[in-house]
């Protein structure tokens, strides 16, 4: 009897059995552009093309992927600025510290590396204008458009102890949301305590989740924190420590407001890194702003910034 009942679950797993064929699509390369333009900064544009999964992922590889030879030309509906493009082995005396902040990496090792991008020479940001960009590239053409925003003022912007810890915490900040405008923010900050070889560090850092909008507080003034991402993953910082300031830190803190396409595209992104490898997180598509095929994003900031001393 045994035996038949073993038959029987084994003909009916059997012939449930269907082999299923995935239809991957091939690989096709695609342009990205990387742009923005701030209030008081010249408009600053990346290219790169997109890289198959399979691909290397070394640093050769990376800088491989910059496209150069493009005419990219931003309007500001007076003024039409062609890009000079410029490689950071060689930048203008003056520009360094811009260039460190865009791309994220110390001027000492930036200067070392042959990243190159697109830098005008004629626009800086102004609030209240908008601008457009025109790229053309390998005979394919891309266009956006981008607005620096009225930037939003922060009521407040104060330190206190996080318990149990007596002299360490998170920086706090009081904002009255503008109502009805669907506003989005990016936040960030940056060091301004003397290091210790005598130098300040030029980049701005930030935190998780820089990017949020007030879909859930607008017209609303509200108090939120934010931690500290600059010694986040420094171990030379006691581990309790990491992700607080310590009192006497002094920072500038940076918020910033951007255009709501431009928004949609950053929060999916960084969405996209956090869940990076997680098998139960929802894939994500980045949304883009750029009409004519390509990815990415050009994108409007309009910052308010003030310093915060970290004292009760």
């Amino acid at each position: 009897m045994k035996k038949l009942i073993y038959l029987c679950i084994a003909i009916a797993i059997t012939s449930c059995t269907k082999e299923v064929q995935i239809d991957i699509p091939g690989y096709e390369e695609q342009m990205v552009v990387d742009g923005i333009i701030e209030t008081g900064q010249p408009a600053i544009v990346l290219l790169s093309s997109t890289a198959n999964i399979y691909s290397p992922t070394n640093l050769e590889a990376y800088l491989n992927g910059f496209v150069s030879g493009a005419t990219i030309v931003v309007s500001d509906g007076t003024i039409n600025d062609t890009l000079v493009e410029i490689c950071t082995d060689n930048l203008p005396p003056g520009t360094e510290e811009i260039a460190a902040a865009f791309f994220g990496i110390p001027v000492d090792q930036l200067v070392t590396l042959n990243l190159c991008g697109y830098f005008s020479t004629q626009i800086v940001g102004e609030v209240g204008k908008t601008y457009e960009l025109s790229v053309d590239v390998n005979g394919e053409s891309y266009t956006s458009v981008t607005s620096i925003l009225e930037p939003t003022p922060l009521d407040s912007l104060f330190w206190k102890p996080e318990p149990p810890l007596e002299n360490h915490g998170w920086s706090w900040a009081v904002l009255s949301d503008p109502p009805g405008l669907n506003d989005a923010y990016r936040w960030e900050v940056k060091r301004l305590n003397i290091l210790p070889d005598g130098t300040q560090d030029p980049l701005f850092y930030k935190p998780f989740g820089p990017f949020f909008d007030d879909a859930f507080f607008d017209g609303l003034t509200f108090e939120f924190a934010y931690e500290n991402p600059i010694n986040f993953f420094d171990e030379s910082i006691n581990e309790d420590y990491r992700g607080y300031y310590e009192q006497g830190d002094t920072i500038l803190v940076k918020l910033s407001k951007l255009g709501r396409a431009e928004f949609d595209f950053f929060e999916k992104k960084y969405n996209q890194m956090y869940t990076a490898g997680n098998p139960f997180a929802t894939p994500t598509n980045i949304p883009t702003n750029i009409e004519g095929g390509a990815l990415g994003v050009w994108a409007g900031f309009s910052p308010w910034s003030d310093t915060l001393i970290c004292q009760p």
